[in-house]
């Protein structure tokens, strides 16, 4: 794996407290966009693009060649923008082939018809653990990385590593493992892979809360720092008192706010539910189905 450093820009949202990352190859104008945010009001039902449209101002402003637009998984709490992305800068879009699982899941959950395909095939690739792809000559390499959901991904950019919701920043921990499909122990393992990459590796998280104590939102620590410091897993914490800790975590959290909306258009790859013979798409609310 080259040792390069990506120069990485982040855009947080705050509405919805995820960060997206504009990832550039430091030898040329070759990027990448990694964890899109598309603004949506619920109680009116209307979305916004103006996260996507700093985005594609910053991109185009500095002359870079978009060539991937990557999702760690499929989110829960914010809704992608990568359709709108893609058609204004083009680009490829990409999530972890387990993509299918949570496609087949969540199909019956929203009782999808036979017109919703659960192959991945709304995304133009699919990736395996142990994949590659190259922005510019800058190697990206796939680490599976599940428990939070089965298609979590982290993305290794050089010294760069983008891990989801895998991993908070030190002082907040890791991600919930309670959604369907998810799992604590699993979630261990694959923490035990980003710890294994080099201490000076950068870790980039996908949302930040501001952890008790602390007055800013940050992203960005180490892979030397989480192995010390997170509250959750650093300091050699046993896999069983992860779990314990984690489900204890887990049982007194509540679904986020835009879970509902979030599902039915991050598994179609941020793509609308088809719309009905009036030409409006709806999103369908299962009575007690999560």
């Amino acid at each position: 794996m080259t040792h390069s450093s990506p120069k990485v820009q982040a855009f947080f949202d705050e509405a919805t407290n995820t960060i997206t990352y504009l990832v550039q190859d430091p030898h040329g104008r070759a990027a990448a966009v990694i964890d899109t945010v598309l603004d949506f009001d619920y109680a009116s039902g209307r979305t916004d693009t103006r996260s996507a449209d700093a985005i594609i101002a910053a991109t185009i402003t500095q002359g870079l060649d978009l060539q991937w637009i990557l999702e760690t998984h499929v989110h829960a709490d914010h809704l992608s923008a990568a359709p709108y992305i893609q058609e204004r800068l083009g680009g490829k879009i990409g999530i972890g082939d387990r993509i299918t699982v949570v496609q087949d899941t969540f199909g019956k959950v929203f009782n999808e018809g036979t017109r919703f395909a659960r192959d991945g095939s709304q995304f133009d690739r699919l990736f395996a653990h142990g994949d590659s792809l190259m922005i510019g000559q800058l190697r990206c390499e796939v680490l599976h990385t599940p428990g939070h959901t089965p298609a979590c991904l982290t993305y290794v950019l050089g010294d760069a590593a983008f891990v989801g919701d895998t991993l908070f920043m030190p002082d907040f921990g890791t991600a919930r493992c309670d959604f369907p499909g998810g799992s604590a122990a699993v979630m261990y393992e694959s923490v035990q892979k980003i710890l294994a990459l080099p201490d000076a590796t950068r870790i980039f998280v996908g949302h930040d809360y501001k952890a008790p104590g602390r007055d800013s939102f940050a992203w960005e620590s180490t892979v030397k720092e989480q192995k010390s410091a997170n509250v959750h897993i650093g300091a050699g914490r046993s896999r069983e008192a992860f779990v314990a800790l984690r489900e204890a975590r887990d049982a007194t959290l509540a679904m986020p706010r835009l879970i509902i909306p979030s599902l039915q258009i991050n598994m179609r790859a941020g793509h609308m539910p088809e719309p009905e013979e009036n030409g409006t798409s709806y999103l369908k609310v299962p009575l007690n189905g999560l």
